[in-house]
């Protein structure tokens, strides 16, 4: 196994529900062992937490990163292999309180991000501000580390990748974990997920299983017997434990959409189902 001591950035690192995923990933990745781990945030707090979190959990499982906390964005970025951003301009207060005026003024509530939603998003008020982060963000990568690999993680995925890549020359990648809901409906199958075989294509927010087999043999049969004998029972039992409409991978929502297009929704791509499933 080869070993590489890369510089990774993370900006935005503050971001706890980002972070301890991706630190977890990080320390079961033994092929990146001996990098240095830069975590940048500006909020002194919110680093210092997630800073005790990396290194309490790396000496809890034997992984071997040099994690630095920093608030100097610059200086996290220089030389940097790979910069993943993470960040949000002002922080989900601010989203909240953006969320909020656009409701006011008629917005419907819907997920970070404007594709597929039922009327509009907050981006109206609130994108330009994380647009011009992500940009300030990207010009820091060109200057002082303009090999690095840019991994855009923060919202809107699809609108800052499809900006970064357009406004810059910079390795651009958007990375959404959305697909990761074939487990789920791997699980509600009864499958082992180690013996799917699958594949997603889509871009944030919008994802479709256009592949799903299990065992080598088509596995979409196998939804379709789920949906006829097994679905209404499971919807009885989540309608009572959930309040979401579009909390699981195997919704009413999610079926609707398949029979309407032919291939199953992955991950949150059901928030862009029918206004029949919004329960208010």
């Amino acid at each position: 196994m080869t070993v590489t001591k890369d510089k990774i950035s993370v900006i935005g690192a503050g971001s706890v529900a980002w972070s301890s995923k991706l630190i977890h990933d990080l320390l079961h990745t033994p092929e990146l062992y001996g990098s240095k781990v830069y975590l940048m945030d500006i909020n002194e707090e919110r680093l210092r937490l997630t800073k005790a979190l990396a290194d309490s959990y790396m000496a809890e499982v034997g992984g071997r990163y040099d994690f630095i906390a920093t608030m100097d964005r610059r200086e996290a970025i220089r030389d940097a292999d790979f910069v993943i951003n993470t960040a949000m301009y002002g922080g989900h207060l601010y989203y909240e309180k953006m969320r909020r005026i656009s409701e006011k003024h008629g917005y419907y509530r819907g997920v970070n991000s404007t594709e597929w939603n039922m009327v509009s998003d907050y981006h109206t008020i609130w994108g330009y501000y994380q647009w011009r982060l992500a940009m300030d963000i990207a010009r820091d990568v060109e200057e002082l580390a303009p090999d690095a690999w840019l991994i855009q993680m923060a919202n809107p995925v699809f609108e800052l990748t499809t900006l970064l890549s357009r406004e810059t020359k910079l390795k651009v990648i958007g990375l959404c974990h959305g697909h990761l809901g074939y487990k789920e409906i791997a699980s509600a199958l009864g499958l082992n997920p180690a013996e799917v075989e699958f594949e997603a294509i889509g871009f944030n927010h919008v994802i479709w299983l256009t592949k799903f087999k299990y065992q080598g043999e088509d596995a979409y049969p196998l939804i379709d017997r789920w949906i006829e004998e097994e679905s209404a029972k499971y919807w009885e039992r989540w309608r009572r434990e959930q309040s979401n409409p579009f909390d699981i991978q195997m919704s009413p929502a999610a079926v609707d959409m398949y029979r309407s297009y032919g291939l199953f929704p992955v991950g949150d791509t059901v928030r862009g189902g029918t206004w029949k499933y919004h329960w208010n």
